[in-house]
């Protein structure tokens, strides 16, 4: 397992927009795939949005297409999620994720996890 350290939660109005950063080793983001996860109250936690190691491919919940934007930039060692157009719906606690790379589906296979970071959205 590696380490991973989320930011950028907190409370926003429906409508709005919140960036979430993930941080790790040089390491980490050389070796693994990245992705977000997020875990509604009373709910399993599922796939928002995950990244290759190499940053060329994307996955994205249906949920989050269209709002929702994954990024890497591998100098600062940082993983990103740009989400706008915050709904009710997007309140949840979101989780970086990573996985030592591989050639199977993004959405699957994370074995390390940050400590999460809430999101609330009101109305």
């Amino acid at each position: 397992q590696v380490h991973l350290v989320e930011s950028g939660g907190g409370l926003v109005q429906a409508g709005d927009s919140l960036r979430l950063s993930c941080t790790a080793s040089e390491r980490v983001f050389r070796m693994y795939d990245m992705g977000w996860f997020r875990q509604p109250p009373g709910k399993e936690r599922e796939l928002v949005a995950a990244t290759r190691s190499s940053g060329g491919d994307t996955e994205y919940a249906d949920s989050a297409k269209g709002r929702f934007t994954i990024s890497k930039d591998n100098t600062k060692n940082t993983m990103s999620l740009q989400m706008n157009s915050l709904k009710l719906e997007d309140t949840a606690v979101y989780y970086c994720a990573a996985r030592i790379k591989m050639l199977r589906n993004l959405r699957i296979l994370y074995d390390s996890w940050g400590q999460g970071t809430q999101v609330t959205v009101s109305s």
